[in-house]
Parts: C-alpha cells; structure tokens; sequence
C-alpha cells in the first residue's frame, strides 16, 4: 500500500495490408513454414527494400484516431542485433523521426476518465519465429512472418495498475479494429504487448528501475503478469535490495517470470539511418485525404445508436464491443428495418449461441440476410418466438436456408381465421367453468383459455389472432 506501480507499453499490431512492408511477399497467416517468402525478406545480398505506401496509411489513421501530431518527414533506422529469426542481423524500424508522436487515449477508470499518453507510434517491419522441436532436440526458424509490417504504439509510463494495462489495450483494440488496419488476434501474434514497468514509494517524483515483459498476447496473462512483477519488485524493494533494468519472460502456466537478458538500451542497438530508404515526405494533402476517409469509431457508433434507434446505453456498447458485432447489427438493421429486434437478437440468441460454443468473436461469421429474413417472419407474425430460437439456432450451427426449414418442420403458424375460430370454439365447448370464471373477473381464466387453444392448434396459433377471436367470443 506504501508503492505505486507505474507502467508504460510498447504494443505491436501486425496490420492487416496485402503484403510485407519492403517486399511483395504476402501477408497471409500460416502456410508452410519458409513459403512466403522472397530474397528480399530473406535479406539475400543485392536486394533492397521497397516501402509499401499502405503502412504508411495506416500509420497517419490510427495517428490521427490517437490524436498524434502527424511528421511532415519521417525516416527508417537500422537497429542492429542478431537473432536467428533475423537474417539482416538488424531490424529496420524508426527511432529518431517516427511517423506520429505526442497522441493520446481515453480510457475508463473506476475513478473516471484517463487520458493515456502516447509517446510514439512508429512503422518497422517483423523478425522471423524460431520454432523449438523438443522431439528432435533442435531449433528450427520459419522467416514467413519475416519482414510482416508493424505500427509500434509506445505509451508514456501512465498506467497505475493492472485494470488500467487491460483497459488501455481494449481501448486500443477497438480502434485498431474499426479503422480496420489489424485484426488484433492475439492467439496469432497479430497484437502484443511489452510491459515497462517499475514501482516507486507513494509521492516520490524519481521513477524506480523498470523491468519488461515481451511479447505479451493474452489480456489474462498480462493481468496475472503485471501483479506478479509488482509484488516481486515490492519484495525485493521491502528487503532492502535493488531491482535489476532487465527483459523478462513471462510463464503463464506456472504464474512466474524468469530473466532473458540484462535490459538494453538505445546506443546498444546501434541505430543508425537505413541508407536505402529515403525519408518519407508526408504533405497536409495526403493527411487530409485520410482524414476524410477515416471510418465511424466504436463511441461515434455507440452514440448514433442511443439518438437514431434509441437503444439503451448498455445495449449499444455491448454491440460496439467488437466490429464483428457491430458490422452485423447494422447489416442486419439495414435489410429489416428492425433495429430493436436485431439488437436483441444479438445481445441475446447469437451471444449465448457463441458462449456456448466458445465461439470467438473475432471468428463470427453469420449471414445477415437469413437472420433479417428470421426478424421479418417474427415481427410479421408468420412463426412464434419458440420457432424464432430453434431457427436462429439452426441458422448459427448449420447455416441452413430458413425459410426451406420452417417449412420442412411445419413451423410456419396458422394465419386462416376460420381455423382459429374453430379451435376456439371448440375450447369453449368444453371449458364452461373457465368462462364464468373469466366472466367474473378473474383474468387468470383467460391465459388458461388461450392455452387450450394454442394446444390445439399445436403451438402454430398465431397469439394476436387467438386473443382477438378469443375476446370477442367471450364477449358475446
């Protein structure tokens, strides 16, 4: 309680362009190991680099999203050190003149409002993945994610806790998101986390000796991460001992770190300008254009969705929770007209569907048309909301054509008049007492009434009709 945990990280999100960020090689996750790549990537001597312009884009929108001064001229360092999973034996990224500095990003705190500072936003291209085969005791490099384009987002050392750490990187991930320029999978390495921290007595304006954890990529782990390395650096604190400027790994199956290395700083990584790449020059044209072009964020949605559906605060940042969500609320919306019922069909029915089926969101994929078709035949009374689930269900497990399936199943509910007629009638006929009791008052009567006669046709009544035909008998 006499410490306080300062933190500032460093995320890399892997963007989501068509190919690396010097060479032609594709972006595409996965493949056979050492497929996507070129002699460029590979760094084979002779070849240069070719900057592709689209991580540039990239890089001045989510700039801009963070509030970032945007640089009129940026340029590309070597910073040199070897690695198997890097050919060159230097990685080229930027240090002296990055592409967007001094941003900002609002978070929520159980205290209110944050603002989070950015330091740095800067473009650099990925190291390989050395993949360890403990069956054949060796080591073995994959170079496809070599030279894969990265936006490093380096925070300045705000945070104070580890709520703050989670709720700084889910704020991140949704602007990551809604500007699509990465598809923030952690499980693929598409966003991680370094962790800079370090602890220093409560009032005092001196930082302590920070430590950093790499490569994080489960908001899980860096939660159980960030209280682990506190209460280490406390301990050591507390007995009189210093903490060691070192780099971290983190075990999450035992809840531990151990140390890699001594931590480096900037002038052992020798950086120096790249000689092959010019600086880039980025005009106020250029900015403008992407300005102009800057997709709706997840608050500009939440907000439209409270004026212009009137939908409640919670419903409308459950369905801004994620772009998936989000995308499919508004296709939805778009095709039946039923913004309401597409909101709780999503917050509902699809939301238990994917927790039950530990669905990722990231991973739902549904088609809009048949589940507005669904929403249509609800509303317009032409299957009860008994069917609706069943079918919805059906349409997320199986992707079945709805309409071909109510029909098979004989879901569709009895629309002729004469029929429910009939059926009340027939109800009527043999429930005499039920009637008195509702002629006297008794309202509880009615619902059984109404019962009987849903039994009858099987569940296939549509209620709205029942009730009508069914009061007016009774009022006879």
């Amino acid at each position: 309680m006499n410490y306080e945990i300062v933190i500032g990280l460093e995320v890399h999100a892997e963007l989501s362009t068509k190919t690396k960020i010097f060479c032609g090689c594709t972006t595409k996750f996965g493949g056979e190991p050492n497929t996507h790549v070129c002699p460029g990537c590979a760094a084979m001597p002779g070849t240069l680099p070719v900057l592709n312009k689209s991580v540039v884009d990239y890089a001045i929108r989510l700039g801009l999203a963070l509030d970032c001064d945007i640089a009129k001229q940026c340029r590309f360092d070597r910073k040199s050190y070897f690695y198997p999973d890097l050919p060159k034996a230097y990685q080229i990224s930027q240090l002296y003149a990055p592409v967007c500095k001094e941003g900002k990003l609002e978070i929520d705190t159980k205290n209110g409002k944050k603002h989070i500072g950015i330091t740095q936003i800067h473009m650099e291209e990925d190291a390989g993945k050395l993949i360890h085969d403990n069956f054949n005791d060796c080591t073995l490099a994959d170079y496809n994610r070599g030279g894969m384009p990265l936006l490093e987002i380096v925070s300045k050392p705000d945070m104070r806790s580890g709520e703050e750490v989670i709720a700084y990187l889910e704020k991140l991930r949704e602007i990551l998101l809604y500007l699509d320029i990465c598809d923030c999978k952690m499980q693929e390495g598409s966003m991680r986390a370094d962790i800079n921290m370090s602890v220093r007595k409560k009032g005092a304006e001196k930082l302590g000796v920070r430590t950093e954890m790499k490569n994080m990529n489960s908001f899980k782990a860096i939660s159980r991460a960030v209280e682990y390395e506190a209460d280490r650096q406390i301990s050591i604190l507390e007995d009189g001992g210093e903490v060691i400027q070192q780099t971290l790994r983190w075990d999450d199956d035992k809840g531990t770190n151990s140390p890699l290395r001594s931590k480096e700083n900037a002038q052992d990584y020798r950086y120096c300008p790249d000689p092959d790449l010019p600086p880039v020059n980025i005009d106020d044209a250029w900015i403008n254009k992407i300005k102009t072009e800057l997709p709706e964020l997840a608050q500009q949605k939440r907000e439209r969705y409270i004026r212009d559906y009137k939908l409640s605060e919670i419903d409308a940042a459950n369905l801004t929770s994620h772009k998936n969500i989000s995308d499919l609320f508004e296709n939805i919306t778009k095709l039946s007209g039923e913004p309401i019922e597409s909101s709780n069909l999503l917050i509902g029915e699809i939301m238990r569907l994917m927790n039950k089926t530990n669905t990722e969101t990231e991973n739902l994929s549904l088609d809009s048309e048949k589940l507005a078709t669904l929403i249509k035949l609800v509303v317009g009374g032409k299957i009860n909301r008994k069917a609706y689930k069943e079918v919805v269900e059906k349409v997320f497990v199986d992707d079945i054509d709805p309409e071909k399936y109510i029909s098979q199943k004989g879901l569709m509910m009895i629309q002729d008049d004469d029929a429910v007629l009939k059926a009340v009638e027939s109800v009527l006929s043999s429930n005499e007492k039920s009637i008195a009791d509702y002629r006297s008052g008794k309202e509880k009567a009615f619902g059984f009434l109404m019962g009987q006669v849903m039994k009858q046709l099987q569940g296939k009544g549509n209620p709205a009709s029942v009730k009508k035909i069914l009061t007016e008998k009774l009022s006879n």
